[in-house]
């Protein structure tokens, strides 16, 4: 299955460049979602090649390659550096073995290890790594160790979730009751503790789970929470073109047999208003009241009357000049701060 989806994959760039008439130019590139690293690196490299080949890629385009550590040899990664890739995040979760058994990962802390240490090697100088707070079983003694081995590596971002359980997967079934888990108090602290520790280490937080050393902050992730067009290929994927959102299908047989269809959702002034605020917001540095009222006409008191008041109030927005951010508390209560701007 793996060679037909990718040559429907290539044909989907295609479509999607006749459509869009190659779109604007691309300064950022990202192979994301499952395991890419996967498959033989050809594939993926052969990929690119066409992406390449479609639009209109910047010389200097951030090109990000996700990779699970159990599937990313050195002689891959080489090949990946070879064909443009500039920019490796790599799913650790924890560097607690017992807590990478309770996530189900099939690798080791020792596994990642090599795969950093071969990504260094094969010449890759942008690296993400991947945490995660919230695990059942993890404390705040086991998420300070997690932390204080990835900040010893030096890698120039990292990026910190909180574990989100969905319904309908086996984590659900098992701790949907809540036993196991952090409480929502000690979830909040590692949270907390985790800003701490990063911060301390040199990377400040540009976004609510993204910390970075300077100048190193996910050029292609920052587009998403300020709005930039994007296109996505492959199954499920999103796009976001002209003020419309496509989210294409999830069947994998049916996108090997040539089906690409996807639903859309136009947006309209207020859905326009909503994201402007809830995406941007995600951002440390805020949003900016000027580019609101001038992308819509009015300022943000008078569309969303009264919520920058009580929000000042409670302490979990502060304005600054232009600019309207989150407080350290706010940062807790993204979801409480954000409802205020959902007409």
């Amino acid at each position: 299955m793996i060679r037909p989806y990718f040559l429907r994959l290539k044909e989907e760039i295609k479509e999607k460049s006749a459509r869009f008439n190659g779109g604007l130019p691309v300064d950022s590139i990202f192979f994301g979602g499952g395991t890419p690293t996967f498959p033989e690196a050809h594939f993926i490299t052969e990929t690119l090649d066409t992406i390449r080949a479609e639009f209109k890629v910047k010389d200097d385009a951030e090109i990000t390659l996700e990779a699970n550590p159990n599937s990313a040899s050195f002689d891959k990664l080489v090949e990946y550096k070879e064909a443009g890739f500039n920019r490796l995040s790599i799913g650790l979760q924890a560097a607690d073995n017992e807590e990478l058994k309770t996530l189900s990962r099939v690798h080791r802390y020792e596994d990642f290890l090599t795969t950093y240490e071969n990504a260094r090697k094969a010449g890759l100088h942008n690296i993400n790594i991947d945490i995660m707070t919230g695990i059942p079983g993890q404390t705040a003694k086991s998420l300070s160790d997690t932390l204080h081995k990835v900040t010893a590596l030096n890698p120039e971002h990292i990026s910190a979730y909180s574990l989100i359980i969905e319904e309908g997967t086996p984590f659900y079934d098992r701790y949907k009751d809540g036993l196991g888990l952090p409480s929502e108090d000690e979830d909040r602290e590692m949270y907390r503790e985790t800003g701490r520790i990063l911060e301390s280490a040199g990377y400040h937080r540009y976004e609510i789970s993204n910390y970075a050393r300077r100048g190193c902050e996910c050029r292609h992730n920052i587009g998403y929470w300020t709005r930039r067009p994007y296109l996505g290929f492959g199954i499920a994927a999103a796009s976001f073109y002209e003020e419309v959102r496509y989210q294409k299908h999830r069947d994998l047989d049916k996108y090997v047999a040539g089906d690409f269809t996807e639903e859309t959702e136009v947006l309209d002034r207020n859905g326009r208003m909503e994201e402007f605020m809830f995406l941007g917001l995600r951002m440390t540095e805020g949003i900016s009241a000027a580019e609101f009222k001038e992308n819509f006409g009015a300022d943000i008191d008078t569309e969303f009357p009264g919520a920058i008041d009580k929000l000042k109030s409670e302490d979990l927005i502060q304005v600054a000049g232009d600019r309207v951010m989150l407080t350290e508390q706010g940062l807790d209560l993204e979801n409480y701060v954000t409802g205020h701007f959902i007409k």
